[in-house]
């Protein structure tokens, strides 16, 4: 069963969030996070991409770098831009995107969950990755970003969401990428009972976004306990910083694809070839996107094209060979492009829904792709039926928007 606690939360005092709240690390590369940080001494990219901090061009894994973001966290506190709250709390954590919010619970999540399945996952994660975020927890003592986990709906947390939001919020702001964000302190200490006690309850929690984060963690929590000789489990070090939500909040949009080539094929020899696996439709100059599990759009030359996969060419009662990512990878990447491993090749790119389908046609009419394929979006109830299976689902398949803000509270591992 999940163990979850409150925690003293690091944080921004109300009048400074907006300045000190940011993208994740990991949506934006050392030269947007540059720009974005410009003139704003206070933002905390300066501590998850302290390479800002230095010339163009620095290898953000230096040792230089990572003993920079330290310098800053400490500078953070000692100028009061974050600080400690007095005591342990839960906090309710809501986000707006195109007037539909979501709510999740801010819990310091258990190591030994993630260690032992409780928290499942269902990506693979790659070291080099781990290692950046371990470097990054270790250095600061601290998770200084959430990992974004679900769980099945839960009727007497949401009674908790639900009372505390209904009053005023701590942190009430529009970010710059037109998102709101809400961010509420539960004081209350029978709610922080009943939270604790309902995540108690439930035999598994289930990782949205954020694997590498989590794995970091872990790695951290592991090595601080075994060389601790007073260890019991209970230090702060057990745990790290988690945004719950449930999962009927939460929404998974496509992730789409692009591919430079047409490996030696002209359009119409390649759409010949996909006519053998799937109906194909030509719908115009258009945007068509995809209306059901197994209806795929196809950008190629000008046109749009709706691809409905044929009967018996997908497996409905295989949780991965039911996968629109699946279907799409094996009958057209790999059987007709030649692309076998998606996250090597560099024929083959991968856009966030969130950009819109125009973003897949810009690309291949501008001549850098050659086809652009949408994807029908994945369900959450196909995420946890793959993480409950112990499967593992093929690379780029989940796009979860919005992101969480970064910055809104730090979990110190002290």
């Amino acid at each position: 069963m999940a163990k979850v606690k409150p925690f003293k939360g690091i944080r921004p005092p109300k009048e400074l969030i907006e300045m000190v709240a940011s993208r994740p690390y990991d949506v934006l590369n050392s030269e947007e996070a540059r720009k974005e940080a410009e003139g704003n001494e206070m933002s905390l990219y300066h501590i998850i991409k302290p390479e800002i901090d230095f010339p163009a061009g620095t290898d953000e894994h230096s040792e230089e770098v990572y003993s920079k973001a330290v310098e800053n966290f400490c500078a953070f506190k000692e100028k009061g831009w974050l600080k400690a709250d007095d005591r342990e709390h839960y906090y309710i954590y809501a986000q707006t995107m195109d007037g539909r919010t979501q709510y999740g619970i801010v819990v310091a999540a258990n190591v030994h969950d993630y260690v032992n399945g409780v928290i499942k996952k269902h990506e693979l994660t790659r070291r080099d990755k781990e290692d950046d975020r371990m470097r990054h927890v270790k250095v600061n003592n601290a998770n200084i970003e959430p990992v974004f986990l679900a769980f099945p709906d839960n009727p007497r947390l949401q009674e908790v969401i639900d009372k505390v939001t209904a009053g005023p919020a701590e942190y009430d702001f529009v970010a710059p990428d037109g998102f709101g964000h809400h961010f509420w302190v539960i004081d209350d200490e029978d709610l922080t009972k009943t939270v604790t006690e309902e995540f108690s309850r439930m035999p598994h929690l289930y990782i949205a976004d954020g694997h590498h984060r989590s794995a970091a963690a872990a790695r951290v929590g592991l090595e601080k306990a075994a060389g601790d000789p007073a260890h019991t489990g209970e230090e702060e070090y057990n745990y790290f910083m988690a945004v719950a939500f449930p999962a009927s909040h939460l929404r998974i949009i496509d992730y789409n694809r692009v591919v430079r080539d047409l490996n030696g094929l002209t359009p119409d020899e390649f759409l010949g070839r996909v006519e053998k696996d799937f109906i194909v439709e030509e719908k115009g100059r258009e945007i068509y996107t995809p209306e059901t599990l197994h209806n795929f759009s196809l950008y190629l030359d000008g046109k749009w094209y709706s691809l409905t996969a044929r009967e018996g060419r997908y497996d409905d009662s295989d949780p991965i060979g039911v996968l629109d990512v699946t279907i799409s990878s094996d009958l057209i990447l790999r059987d007709i492009l030649g692309i076998t491993d998606l996250r090597t090749d560099k024929r083959i790119d991968f856009v966030g829904g969130i950009r819109g389908l125009e973003e897949l046609k810009r690309r291949v009419d501008s001549g850098e792709m050659a086809v652009a394929l949408a994807l029908y979006p994945v369900s959450m109830k196909q995420l946890m039926d793959i993480a409950d299976t112990g499967n593992i689902m093929p690379p780029k398949t989940t796009w979860f928007e919005p992101k969480l803000r970064s910055g809104l509270v730090i979990h110190s591992l002290d």
